[in-house]
């Protein structure tokens, strides 16, 4: 990836809209890759779902301060889906992680994942 659209990808994805009234807030991001076995149908409606029940949650999990679900759309990069979300603190990133309705969605994505990178962080 050129330099220009590596500045411009972190950018998009570590804006200051991050930042609630000057508190530092905690980042959380997830980068799926299919198993190559997935057929393309399959894929296409596990990303759909995933994304509607993931954008979904915050009306369930109050502690979502924001998320987002996108998809590449550079077929020379390795992951296919990415998770964007910002919460206070990483306690509730960790609450988040084992909720429930988090759980739910997550498992059937899950199914068709070969891959998954995490990172958390505060800004």
């Amino acid at each position: 990836m050129n330099n220009f659209l590596w500045d411009f990808t972190l950018l998009s994805i570590f804006d200051n809209k991050t930042f609630k009234n000057n508190k530092v807030m905690t980042k959380h991001i997830v980068m799926f890759r299919f198993r190559d076995d997935v057929a393309a149908e399959v894929r296409l409606a596990a990303r759909e779902a995933f994304k509607k029940g993931i954008e979904a949650l915050p009306a369930t999990i109050p502690f979502i301060r924001k998320v987002h679900v996108g998809f590449n759309i550079n077929e020379n990069e390795k992951w296919d889906i990415c998770l964007d979300s910002t919460f206070d603190n990483l306690e509730d990133v960790k609450a988040y992680s084992i909720h429930p309705a988090h759980k739910a969605v997550a498992l059937e994505l899950m199914k068709h994942i070969g891959e998954r990178a995490c990172v958390d962080f505060e800004e």
